[in-house]
């Protein structure tokens, strides 16, 4: 017979065994199980609101990126403005020098995720793109974008400023 199989376990020497309070147990055993019960509510509390904050403090500072990166577009879109307009018989130096500042601030967003829309040629889509005109163009297809007057930007699926397009419309008619 195998007498061993009904033998429970036996604590490892050492270890004391975990029992509940009796109801006529000493009152200091049910202030400190009741001490370590509230520091263990403590802790958690503690842990959430250490969380909490965190995610707050984050999702200030994003919004502050965002609203600083909002500030900085107008100043790019005027140093884009004045290489196109390329009309003033400036030096070629300013020239670069507008060039390589523009650049800078092109990849000072692209390190922070932000990214410019090309919508040219692509179908108007109302959620990233802005109408402030529409023209007829029979050689494009219907509701594609056919020029940028102001670039738009996001950051991964955060629009951060639409693109303001003028949009093909066949049915259109000056």
């Amino acid at each position: 017979m195998d007498t061993e199989a009904n033998v429970p376990p036996q604590p490892a020497p050492g270890d004391a065994p975990i029992t509940a309070p009796a109801a006529d147990a000493d009152p200091r055993s049910a202030q400190l199980a009741q001490a370590q019960h509230d520091y263990q509510s403590l802790v958690g509390e503690f842990q959430s609101f250490k969380r909490r904050s965190r995610q707050e403090s984050d999702a200030r500072a994003a919004a502050q990126k965002d609203a600083f990166i909002l500030e900085l577009l107008p100043a790019i879109d005027n140093l884009e403005r004045a290489l196109s307009a390329d009309r003033s018989p400036g030096s070629p130096q300013f020239r670069q020098g507008v060039e390589m500042t523009l650049e800078q601030l092109r990849l000072l967003l692209r390190r922070d995720g932000v990214e410019s829309d090309e919508p040219v040629g692509r179908l108007f889509d109302p959620h990233r793109h802005e109408a402030v005109a529409q023209r007829r163009d029979a050689s494009q297809a219907d509701h594609v974008v056919l020029h940028v007057f102001q670039r738009g930007y996001h950051r991964g699926a955060n629009l951060l400023r639409p693109a303001k397009v003028v949009v093909n419309t066949l049915s259109y008619t000056p």
